[in-house]
């Protein structure tokens, strides 16, 4: 039978890895990780970075943002996924907070906001340097934290109340730690040999037998 994980301390290698890294996406601002964290959902990091020069050049602020209509931002997004809607949340975002100083820094109000769900609103705490309200939950971790054994679910909410509970408030940028995992070592196709975790993992324990 497995033995009970200590997962503040089993979690601990990973955070001194990848605690403070800075996310994939590039913004400059809280207002650039807002505009860049509804451009990103189902599409990648990488090509959200690659248009934001060009939409931030034109549209550097949310004031700028504000009574705009939803055709003038199709030039610089076309290409994202769903990106009609998106401009749309952006600009009922601008609509609502009129200038950068107004963006909310809760979750509770950041997922209030069009197109912000909690994922969402935890990567804008992080991004602004925020305590953590919550855990970073995405696709990557929806991956990881099954195999280590740390959550299990399916439900990105249901996998985060898990984390919050198993973590204490100040190991919650795991989640995001996992995420780097994820992108970098525990892909679909995961190189267990080579990961910092895998002496905890259950997936790699089942591996060896």
């Amino acid at each position: 039978m497995r033995a009970k994980i200590d997962w503040p301390e089993a979690i601990r290698p990973l955070l001194r890895k990848y605690k403070g890294k800075n996310h994939p996406l590039e913004f400059q601002n809280v207002y650039q990780l807002v505009v860049m964290v509804v451009l990103s959902a189902r599409s990648t990091d990488i090509f959200v970075n690659k248009i934001a020069p060009k939409l931030f050049a034109a549209f550097p602020d949310m004031e700028s943002l504000v009574g705009v209509e939803p055709e003038s931002l199709y030039p610089y997004i076309t290409g994202i996924i769903n990106y009609a809607n998106k401009a749309k949340w952006i600009l009922a975002i601008a609509a609502e907070v009129k200038s950068d100083r107004n963006i909310p820094l809760t979750i509770e109000k950041l997922v209030g906001l069009p197109g912000i769900g909690r994922k969402s609103a935890n990567v804008i705490l992080r991004g602004a340097g925020i305590k953590p309200e919550g855990v970073i939950v995405d696709l990557h971790v929806l991956r990881v934290a099954p195999r280590l054994g740390i959550a299990k679910d399916t439900d990105a909410t249901k996998m985060e109340e898990q984390l919050m509970k198993v973590l204490p408030q100040k190991d919650w940028d795991a989640g995001m730690a996992m995420s780097f995992l994820g992108r970098e070592t525990c892909r679909p196709k995961p190189d267990c040999g080579s990961c910092l975790m895998n002496k905890v993992c259950v997936y790699y324990s089942r591996l060896k037998k």
